[in-house]
Formats: C-alpha cells, sequence, structure tokens
C-alpha cells in the first residue's frame, strides 16, 4: 500500500453513488482496511444539516467529497433550484466543517458543467471564468464551481490543503438508468435495449446530434481522484478527461450497434443539445499527478451495456 494512504482516516460522502462504489474499490484494492474508511449514508447522514457535517468529518484526516444532486438536462430543467441550493450547502458546509476539524486533506469534486457555455475547445482550466455556464444546467454547474471559490479562499486564509478536480461526463457499470434523471449514455442505452426487445420501428432522441461530448470511464475517473488525493496539493483546478470527443449522433449510432436496435433514429430538434462541445484539455492531470485515462471508449461502453443487461434480467 502507498504510504500516503497507510495511516489516514477517511471520509468518502456519496460512497455509495455512481463514482463513490469504484473509487471505495480503488481505496480498498489500495490496501486501504475497514476501519480507515467512513461511508456515511444518506438520509441518515443529510450533508445540508450542518450537525450532520460535523459528526461526518470528526475524527477524519481526508476528505473526498463526491456527494451530489446530480442529473440529466431534463432533471435539470425541472429542478433548478433544488440543484443549485442541496450542492451548494452540501460544499460550502462539509468544507467548512473540515477546517474546522482540521482536517489535512479534502478533495473536491466540480463537474464540466462549470464551464462557460462557449469556452474554447479544448475546455482548458484557466478558461473557467470566460463566461456563463449553458442555461440548463447552469445552476448546478454554479453550485459545484463554488467549490473552488471556497478551497481558493481557505487556502489563501486558512492554509487549508483543499484540491479541485473537474470530471468531464462519466459512463460505466452501476451508472443511473431512470431516465427522467440519467445522463445521455445511460438513457441512450436503455431506450435502445427497449426498443430492440420491442422491435420498435423508431426511437426518438433530444436535440440534433451535432452537439458534442467527452466521456470517460467512470472506473478511470475513480483512478483520476485517487491519485490527486495521492499526488496533488495545488490551488490551480485539474480536468479529469479522456481527451476525445464524439457527436451525439456519431454517439447514439454506436450504442444502437452495441445494443442490437436496427430501426430508426429520429431526431426531436424542439429538445435542447445542450452545451454545444465539451472536450477537455487533460494535460494539467497528467502532468501534476499523471493520471491518462485508459479505457477504450467502445470497450467501456460494451461493458456498461452489458452491465445494464444483466441488471435487467435480475429484476
Amino acid at each position: 500500500m502507498p504510504s500516503f494512504w497507510s495511516d489516514k482516516k477517511i471520509l468518502v460522502t456519496g460512497s455509495s453513488g455512481f463514482v463513490g462504489r469504484h473509487l471505495v474499490d480503488g481505496l480498498r484494492a489500495r490496501g486501504v482496511g475497514e476501519a480507515q474508511l467512513v461511508l456515511p449514508k444518506h438520509p441518515e447522514v443529510d450533508l445540508r444539516r450542518w450537525e450532520d457535517c460535523r459528526r461526518a468529518v470528526s475524527g477524519i484526516d481526508l476528505v473526498i467529497h463526491l456527494a451530489a444532486n446530480v442529473g440529466g438536462i431534463g432533471k435539470n430543467r425541472a429542478h433548478p433550484g433544488t440543484l443549485y441550493y442541496d450542492n451548494l450547502v452540501m460544499g460550502a458546509q462539509l468544507m467548512e466543517a473540515a477546517r474546522l476539524a482540521k482536517v489535512s486533506k479534502f478533495v473536491a469534486i466540480g463537474t464540466v458543467c462549470a464551464y462557460p457555455k462557449f469556452t474554447p475547445v479544448p475546455f482548458r482550466e484557466q478558461d473557467l471564468w470566460l463566461g456563463y455556464p449553458e442555461e440548463t444546467n447552469a445552476p448546478y454547474g454554479l453550485a459545484k464551481k463554488m467549490l473552488l471559490v471556497q478551497a481558493q479562499a481557505y487556502r489563501q486564509e486558512f492554509g487549508f490543503n483543499a484540491i479541485y478536480l473537474l470530471p468531464v461526463n462519466l459512463y460505466g457499470p452501476g451508472d443511473n438508468f431512470d431516465l427522467e434523471s440519467s445522463h445521455v449514455i445511460p438513457a441512450l442505452i436503455r431506450k435502445m435495449v427497449e426498443a430492440a426487445e420491442a422491435n420498435a420501428p423508431t426511437v426518438t432522441v433530444w436535440g440534433t446530434g451535432k452537439a458534442s461530448r467527452e466521456f470517460l470511464y467512470v472506473r478511470d475517473a475513480a483512478e483520476g481522484i485517487l491519485l490527486a488525493a495521492e499526488k496533488y496539493d495545488g490551488a490551480e483546478p485539474v480536468n479529469l478527461g479522456s481527451g476525445r470527443e464524439i457527436t451525439i449522433k456519431a454517439l447514439t449510432e454506436l450504442i444502437a450497434r452495441l445494443t442490437g436496435y436496427r430501426g430508426k433514429l429520429v431526431w426531436d430538434a424542439s429538445k435542447p443539445d445542450g452545451q454545444p462541445r465539451r472536450c477537455l484539455d487533460v494535460s494539467r492531470a497528467r502532468q501534476y499527478f499523471g493520471f491518462t485515462a485508459q479505457t477504450n471508449f467502445e470497450e467501456g461502453l460494451r461493458d456498461t451495456v452489458k452491465w445494464y443487461g444483466e441488471q435487467r434480467r435480475k429484476s
């Protein structure tokens, strides 16, 4: 086990979530023992309550803050106020509680939604403040962006070691496949699988298909977070991504092929595309803590489709 982890009490918020489960697996693979891990569950620990935050960080050396209220375009449009409030309050209170408890390091997980709508591609961390985020997810993105402001302010005033990471859109086994709140990859996989089973002649897809996205396999994301926790102690935000971009149209056609759907794809241009393009400059993560995504995109999608099929057969 790397010596960094050997004597630390580690709080992982959101440990039962999509990224959290893979990150905890990564900690265990590094030899972190169960007695070192504090893995609170909602609603027993509600980070919107100050006293819960105080209890959660008691005796902790390292916080990895993954907990978030998050979803795709549909959820962001339906619940912008809830997403703003929940994420802002959870992050602000937890970091303040960690500071007061003299936690030695705080790893804050931001979001690619924090970037301005028309950020030059590839997105560089120094461009975070060039403009307002894309409107459909701006409240969520800005709430998470405040973690960066807080981390830098606390470092300046209190010498608090908080780092801030910006993961791109994630995918992989264990993702959320609820069509009301899921992101694009699980939503498309579910739609295509159900359409293939029903021999449906068409599948309707939101938007025009012209927007592009970058995706990072969830196990790669977990590894990137752990490497940053081990090796990075800087004030600057750091992107976590694959550095590869794909249009939503090409992504949809690929998922249709992998799920065996052979019907027609119908694009509903009345629905929003979201941000026009997302592709990150990932050189800072490689330079600062040696992170490079390892998973081939199509192989990662195959794993995700396989996992979803296995869950459907169990239910």
